[in-house]
């Protein structure tokens, strides 16, 4: 053989785990799953992150200002004036994760530990997730952010930490790390993805799968309890009476501040190795 040819064929030769063409194949998926655990937990190690307060909510709903200035468009071209006003008021919603996911930052960044504690974390998108990441990003506090491939509209959300932002394929990894950091869960208004995960994590609660105490805590009472009856669930039996007790609902930053900084300090803090 030609020893030209011969070199040609060597630099052809390429490292499984540098070929491409096989780990995008169905035959790696266990290789891009497990590439989904460990590199997210690389980067928690290596930040000292121990734990996460999770805010999840709608990614449609605008700061304060944004729903304003859509509602004066709106009322100027006489069109959406309706469904600007809805905006509007939803953008209560928005302030509330921003003022307590700030609060809860000022809280964490105070304690006498050593790591980082109670990190705030979202799905990294807007509204909702923008909101709280603003927050903790305004109290000066290092706040995460678990994106998802999904074929959407393109987004800006900067106050995530650049260090803590994560992109993900696989669903059940990101609710993974939703999961098994979390030391508490805050649930704003929100749609199908809102819905799936807080009712994952109940299921994860009721079943005992999830051995940890934590609160979790519906923001916006009046939404939930118009969206979910929980009580035409127990009339029917499908769920124990109990079973409404493992979350509060609250429509106050004070109240759903005090509930989570009180079941934060004795469960997590007297429980500092608690996992799932």
């Amino acid at each position: 053989m030609d020893k030209r040819h011969e070199t040609k064929q060597l630099h052809r030769q390429v490292k499984a785990y540098e070929n491409l063409r096989f780990l995008e194949s169905k035959d790696a998926r266990a290789v891009r799953i497990l590439a989904e655990y460990l590199e997210p937990l690389s980067r928690f190690e290596r930040f000292g992150i121990q734990d996460t307060i999770v805010f999840m909510g709608s990614a449609r709903i605008l700061s304060r200002e944004a729903a304003e200035a859509a509602l004066a468009r709106a009322e100027k071209s006489g069109r959406g004036v309706a469904s600007a006003r809805t905006a509007l008021e939803l953008s209560a919603y928005y302030e509330a994760a921003r003022e307590l996911s700030y609060r809860l930052t000022t809280w964490s960044k105070k304690l006498d530990h050593g790591g980082r504690r109670f990190v705030v974390c979202t799905g990294g998108g807007p509204g909702i997730m923008e909101a709280a990441n603003r927050g903790a990003s305004e109290a000066k506090g290092l706040n995460i952010g678990l994106t998802i491939s999904i074929p959407s509209n393109e987004f800006n959300n900067p106050y995530v930490s650049h260090e803590l932002q994560f992109h993900f394929h696989y669903f059940f990894m990101r609710k993974f790390w939703f999961v098994y950091l979390a030391k508490a869960v805050v649930l704003f208004p929100g749609g199908f993805g809102t819905l799936d995960e807080f009712f994952e994590m109940l299921t994860l609660v009721q079943t005992r799968k999830m051995k940890k105490r934590m609160p979790i805590v519906l923001f916006g009472a009046k939404y939930w309890n118009e969206v979910l009856n929980f009580d035409a669930l127990v009339k029917y039996g499908t769920i124990s009476p109990g079973d409404v007790e493992l979350f509060h609902r609250t429509d106050s930053v004070d109240e759903a501040y005090d509930l989570i900084t009180r079941g934060l300090t004795v469960e997590a803090l007297a429980n500092p190795g608690a996992r799932l």
